[in-house]
């Protein structure tokens, strides 16, 4: 049967779909998992999405995607990536990047081993180790897969323990048009970080019903979007109707707060993270002059890609198509910029996002797991 482990991925159900002369019927369903809970799945199909209870579930299992990326498509993307989360202290090993960022999010402060090191993998990962020691810092490596296979394998036997896995997700650009309003299949959920957003590199997501709250050194005091605020923003018919995306060229103090909220403080090796792309924009939805949404979109990759990251949106803002809107307005100005592409990256336990993503067209392109080293 299947496991969280699964959604994100490419599977085939073999369910129950009716009774004749006392023996079931059966009917195969093959796309990718999106949903998994204790009552039912939710896979994208050719067709369009479909629902299984689990009660009608016979088989199912994960099959081989269609096509792998090749090994440049992988290494090609994660530069780009790298290019749009930038870690303000970097190192090299070979081709292999060290990364560091006074700890803020894990994708900026870990080793991300694409490319030749120069010397055997043992050697480059005890180098690893030495650089981050150096830093003050625990050791941890970004292995995308299956491009970093034999990287984990040495960190196995190393002892080194793995975060949750991460979907690096793609989608041809322009993205379809924001609906009026954005349903996830996880009903009353739209928590697009899954409480775990270093493993994910700070990209994509809300704050599991966190508010951003004040009081944070970096965020001048302001609430950003605090539940104490909620209340102008929601809870009237139509209201989401006036919802305005501005984006900007540099955060505003309230956007700058819900960072701060959200990862315990913004550092200043943090705002470097977020401000030191050469194109970059700041997106803030705002209802009546409520600051209810925010994200963050860049061009990297040789002008390729645009990256999508810090989509988040005020709790009881959320179901109402908000952040769909921030992530077309953000996709909108990357097309303007020459983007053809667009990606982003999501726990893979993260349903509720994962299923928003299908939505405008997302699929997983590879995944990757951040290793820690033992203490």
């Amino acid at each position: 049967m299947l496991r969280q482990q699964d959604v994100g991925h490419r599977i085939v159900v073999r369910r129950i779909v009716g009774i004749r002369e006392g023996r079931p019927l059966f009917s195969d369903a093959l796309g990718e998992l999106v949903e998994l809970s204790e009552t039912h799945l939710t896979l994208a199909t050719a067709h369009g999405p479909l629902r299984v209870p689990v009660t009608q579930v016979h088989r199912a299992k994960r099959v081989p995607p269609t096509r792998r990326p090749t090994a440049a498509a992988v290494v090609a993307l994660e530069q780009a990536a790298d290019e749009a989360w930038p870690a303000p202290t970097r190192g090299r090993i070979g081709d292999w990047l060290l990364r560091s960022a006074d700890g803020w999010t894990g994708r900026a402060n870990s080793a991300l081993p694409i490319g030749d090191p120069d010397r055997p993998l043992a050697a480059a990962v005890d180098e690893v180790e030495r650089w981050y020691a150096e830093q003050g810092q625990p050791a941890m490596i970004n292995t995308p897969l299956p491009l970093a296979a034999p990287v984990g394998t040495e960190l196995d036997a190393r002892g080194w323990t793995a975060r949750p896995p991460t979907l690096v997700q793609t989608a041809p650009l322009p993205l379809p048009a924001p609906s009026s309003v954005d349903t996830p299949p996880a009903a009353g959920r739209v928590n697009l970080a899954g409480g775990q957003a270093d493993a994910a590199g700070g990209q994509v997501g809300a704050a599991s019903g966190q508010a951003a709250a004040g009081g944070q050194a970096a965020a001048g005091g302001q609430a950003g979007l605090a539940g104490g605020q909620a209340g102008a923003a929601g809870g009237q018919a139509g209201r989401w109707e006036s919802a305005v995306v501005e984006l900007a060229t540099a955060p505003s103090e309230g956007w700058l707060a819900v960072a701060a909220g959200r990862k315990g403080g913004l550092p200043d090796a943090a705002r470097h993270v977020l401000t030191a792309v050469d194109q970059v924009r700041f997106a803030h939805g705002y209802v009546d002059g409520t600051l209810v949404a925010v994200g963050r979109g860049t061009v990297t990759g040789q002008g390729r890609w645009l990256g999508l990251s810090l989509i988040e949106v005020s709790p009881v803002a959320r179901r109402q198509g908000l952040a769909r809107q921030v992530i077309h307005e953000l996709a909108a100005w990357g097309v303007s910029a020459g983007a053809t592409r667009a990606f982003l990256q999501v726990e893979q336990h993260n349903t509720a996002a994962v299923a928003l993503y299908q939505r405008l067209g997302f699929v997983t392109h590879h995944t990757y797991l951040t290793r820690v080293a033992p203490h």
